[in-house]
């Protein structure tokens, strides 16, 4: 593997750029080797994976990719770390370094067109805490060429991403992913492998994709349903849903259709049970969009 940033190299290429990490952009740091190879191994790259990275910063974890991906596309939100970014490749990863291309640019508004020679197959990112959920969904959602993935995020963030219905950390999180993916707990990792130190533990979170639950269905229709089953947690899916439907009634009416209790709660379903919902939404699915 190339060579890889201690704390020596990442004070060392902070200063010289100047760099802060600043909370506005969630940057931390990452300045231990033992933790980017365990992410990388974790991620199971095959040799022919092309590897999107997000936010990779002073490039930790960048250095440990390019050596087992066929590429690297690093997209970075910073000016100043993105124009540094491929001088730092060059120097720790050598002729590796042909394989990176970095883009400066929000993830958020990253498109399929912009990563598209060659387009990624696998997303591997320390995730900024801040906007961790809405990256991963908006990628999934943008890229179909993405098969499957590792992000490290904050350890509460991951643990809503994974869990299962009945749990209490099931919501909104949950049900998308589960729309696009299979996910799994990769493990946790401590705050001291950062820079700035975090005040809580991050975690791993590995996914696979899918076909969707239901083809037939249009995710915004399931997610729209998704949404309000959620907005309010605590009434039941028939009050829930009185908004989305056009009434208690409708909606009462539509979870029936899909063989729903409609005194049930959001928490208890799966996302095949909201797909159905949306199928049977009063005005049809396209409709519940």
């Amino acid at each position: 593997m190339t060579g890889l940033l201690g704390p020596a190299e990442i004070r060392e290429l902070a200063a010289r750029l100047g760099v802060t990490p600043t909370k506005k952009l969630g940057q931390n740091f990452v300045h231990d080797p033992n933790t980017v190879r365990r992410i990388v191994t974790a991620a199971g790259l095959a040799p022919d994976d092309v590897a999107l990275e997000v936010g990779p910063g002073l490039g930790s974890l960048t250095l440990a990719l390019l050596p087992v991906a066929a590429h690297v596309h690093a997209v970075e939100l910073d000016p100043a770390l993105a124009a540094a970014l491929p001088a730092t490749a060059e120097r720790f990863a050598g002729p590796d370094a042909a394989r990176l291309t970095v883009r400066n640019a929000d993830a958020l508004r990253v498109t399929a067109a912009d990563l598209a020679a060659p387009a990624p197959t696998a997303l591997v990112a320390n995730l900024p805490y801040n906007v961790a959920v809405p990256v991963v969904l908006h990628l999934l959602a943008e890229l179909p060429t993405l098969r499957h993935g590792l992000v490290m995020v904050q350890k509460e963030v991951a643990d809503r991403l994974v869990a299962g219905p009945g749990s209490k950390v099931y919501g909104i999180p949950s049900v998308k992913l589960a729309w696009y993916a299979r996910s799994r707990s990769a493990g946790k990792v401590p705050p001291n492998v950062f820079w700035p130190v975090p005040n809580v533990d991050s975690g791993l979170v590995a996914f696979t994709r899918r076909e969707p639950p239901r083809p037939d269905v249009p995710r915004r229709a399931v997610f729209a349903v998704v949404d309000a089953a959620f907005a309010q947690r605590r009434k039941t899916l028939r009050a829930a849903l009185a908004g989305w439907a056009g009434g208690p009634d409708r909606a009462a009416a539509a979870l029936t259709a899909a063989g729903v209790d409609p005194g049930a709660r959001g928490e208890s379903l799966t996302v095949e049970q909201f797909a159905a919902i949306a199928a049977s939404a009063p005005d049809g699915p396209a409709a519940a969009q």
